[in-house]
């Protein structure tokens, strides 16, 4: 098994990047493959419910995206662009600065919100505090102003601003659980009308994982075993955690759903920080079958589908949906591996 990280590359047209969602969302492709018979089907989205076997448990990500995105200025009227992280604990919260900034430093946004800068961290993230009226705010509070003046973190390669639409279309429509700064992607593609058929059709759960932007960074060694995986918080309800801990079969729909999975068959954990890397070299032991949406070159997460299907195969399968046009990444299409 490959452990180099150039292995996971592959070559694809810039115009394949999905830069707005399928009108209808399930309308997208669906890129279908059985690895018991080594069977590929093209199909689309909204036949899903045809192909997921009888009987399985389909478990859902259910965190919801935050506005983390604020534009702002420093003490001296420069520019400045905050991507909120994660809360760090009550009134401290991590997070990426675009600008230079000094410990201290007070940066003021829309409403009257000020951050002030806490830590400058060795890998470049900051600690900040935010303040409203002389007031220090706590994460609840925080989302309330970030909903007002925020904008919804697009992925990097989605090569626009925001607009109004993104608010529901980078979001899972039963998202519920505030706290995720990038969406868990393979679940875009439901309508209402569609998930609704999937409840009538199959036994849904839920589960919390608040995707962080971790899951955008590249792998920066030469060999995917010295790569250290970012943590990202997670909660597994009770009655989810039956399931997982029952022989019944699980579709994880989304990398973030798999590795939560895969992180609790590992440490029993209910929630925590995950920071599992799934690969070939450390595959699944408990999900059966996965649901998710077309990767980065040498990221984590086609490595993660790697360790489903291997290398070789990822790698050929991605090729055949390049060859019939599949729309990639975040907005783009899906992959169903059973």
């Amino acid at each position: 098994m490959s452990t180099k990280v150039s292995d996971y590359d592959f070559d694809f047209p810039q115009e394949l990047v999905a830069q707005f969602p399928a009108n209808p969302k399930d309308s997208s492709k669906l890129l279908v493959y059985e690895r018991k018979n080594d069977k590929i089907t093209h199909t689309t989205f909204n036949k899903i419910l045809d192909f997921i076997p009888k009987n399985t448990h389909v478990m859902l990500n259910d965190t919801k995206v935050i506005k983390a995105r604020i534009f702002g200025e420093k003490e001296n009227k420069g520019k400045i662009e905050l991507l909120f992280q994660k809360p760090l604990n009550e009134n401290d919260f991590l997070v990426n600065i675009r600008g230079r900034v000094k410990k201290d430093s007070i940066l003021s946004f829309e409403n009257n919100i000020k951050a002030q800068v806490i830590c400058l961290n060795e890998d470049g993230t900051r600690v900040v505090k935010f303040i409203k009226d002389s007031k220090i705010l706590n994460f609840v509070e925080l989302l309330a102003e970030l909903e007002k003046i925020g904008h919804i973190p697009l992925p990097p390669y989605i090569k626009r601003s925001d607009i109004s639409n993104d608010a529901n279309d980078y979001q899972p429509i039963f998202a519920s659980n505030e706290g995720a700064v990038a969406a868990p992607t393979a679940s875009l593609h439901f309508t209402d009308e569609l998930f609704k058929k999937l409840k009538e059709s199959f036994s849904t759960h839920y589960l919390t994982l608040h995707v962080g932007i971790g899951t955008f960074k590249p792998v920066s060694v030469d060999d995917i075993a010295n790569h250290a995986m970012h943590s990202e918080y997670f909660d597994i309800p009770s009655e989810t955690k039956k399931i997982i801990d029952s022989n019944e079969k699980i579709l994880a729909v989304g990398t973030t759903v798999a590795r939560t999975i895969e992180f609790y068959a590992r440490t029993k954990m209910q929630k925590g920080e995950c920071n599992l890397f799934l690969n070939p070299n450390n595959p699944p032991i408990r999900v059966n079958h996965l649901l998710t949406n077309f990767h980065l070159p040498k990221s984590t997460l086609i490595m993660l589908v790697s360790a489903f299907i291997g290398r070789e195969k990822t790698l050929e399968l991605y090729n055949e949906a390049i060859k019939h046009k599949y729309r990639l990444f975040s907005y783009g299409d899906a992959m169903l591996v059973l």
